[in-house]
């Protein structure tokens, strides 16, 4: 082909395609009316209702139970995590649903989780409490019974169970399921975990789900000390450390508004704690807080938690919590 067929050829195509890409291109004018008419419409309408997951058509319930049991890498028996996810509220509506239908005496082979709650509300209290006072062995028992109140509170167990999917397959006759419930259906898993795999695989879950809550957290806010001062004599008194002495060991913009004290703590003249503050009983105070975090080992460069504490370590703890309750 010489270039001057060539060249024709191209001159005739070129237009055709320069056509057709600005046809590809462009938007029609009905396009931008359209979408905004349907944007109207939507917020005329307000929200969607919330869709549970069981209203899709691949919706398949048995499959979910076996995939959540895989997915935490647990053996739970089938009957027992079917009834862990099972509310008295369920139960409830599907019987008044076939009693509407003129069934005298419905019976739909279902058992609520009120059991495996009780259970599981109880193991969950004993495994952070014996957790803390193995990993916290010099902190009091009122600051371990903070802890423990902030890690099964309602709002903190809500938050793991939400996490851990459970919200997806709880069979409850409200939808959304609220915080107790999912604080309730944690408790259950827990529970049913118990009597499927026994008690260490079930520390191990509290373990790693609860007690991690902790992690990079300053175990001191948990516990608010109203007298840190009284405690702190009180603490050396019981351990025979001496009678806690406070001494002014420096001042910085005096009579200002940005006035600092530093006060420092010591014991039979042992330097235990130190800290600043605007007057000189604020920095008392502060100084009595850290004294006390250097005496209970939960001071603010303290090492992390051992969240790889086992079963048996624990459980000597548990035994003697039990013991001493007996008695």
């Amino acid at each position: 082909m010489s270039f001057v067929n060539f060249s024709s050829i191209l001159v005739r195509t070129l237009p055709r395609s320069i056509h057709a890409a600005n046809q590809t291109r462009q938007i029609h004018r009905w396009v931008a009316p359209t979408l905004r008419e349907l944007k109207r419409r939507r917020e005329k309408m307000g929200p969607e209702a919330a869709l549970s997951r069981s209203g899709h058509s691949d919706w398949n319930y048995n499959a979910e139970l076996f995939a959540f049991g895989r997915r935490l890498s647990e053996q739970f028996d089938a009957k027992l995590l079917q009834q862990a996810f099972t509310h008295r509220s369920f139960i409830a509506q599907e019987e008044q649903k076939q009693a509407e239908v003129g069934i005298e005496q419905p019976e739909l082979g279902l058992s609520d989780n009120g059991e495996l709650i009780a259970l599981g509300g109880s193991l969950i209290n004993q495994y952070v409490e014996a957790f803390l006072l193995t990993a916290l062995p010099k902190f009091p028992q009122e600051g371990i019974g903070a802890i423990v109140g902030h890690l099964t509170s309602e709002a903190s167990l809500a938050h793991v169970s939400s996490h851990l999917g459970t919200k997806d397959i709880i069979l409850a006759a409200t939808f959304p399921v609220d915080q107790t419930l999912l604080a309730d259906t944690i408790k259950a898993v827990v529970g049913a975990l118990q009597r499927s795999s026994g008690d260490e695989r079930a520390f191990l879950f509290v373990r790693d789900f609860i007690c991690t809550q902790l992690n990079q957290q300053d175990v001191n806010e948990y516990w608010t000390i109203e007298r840190p001062l009284d405690l702190l004599k009180e603490y050396c008194h019981e351990k025979k450390l001496g009678e806690p002495e406070p001494r002014s060991i420096g001042l910085v913009g005096k009579n200002t508004l940005l006035a600092a004290h530093n006060v420092a703590i010591y014991c039979n003249k042992q330097f235990v704690g130190s800290g600043f503050g605007e007057d000189v009983d604020t920095a008392i105070d502060e100084a009595a807080r850290d004294a006390l975090r250097q005496l209970f080992g939960t001071q603010l460069n303290m090492k992390p938690l051992n969240f790889s504490l086992g079963f048996e370590e624990v459980a000597r703890n548990m035994s003697r919590k039990a013991a001493s309750k007996q008695a």
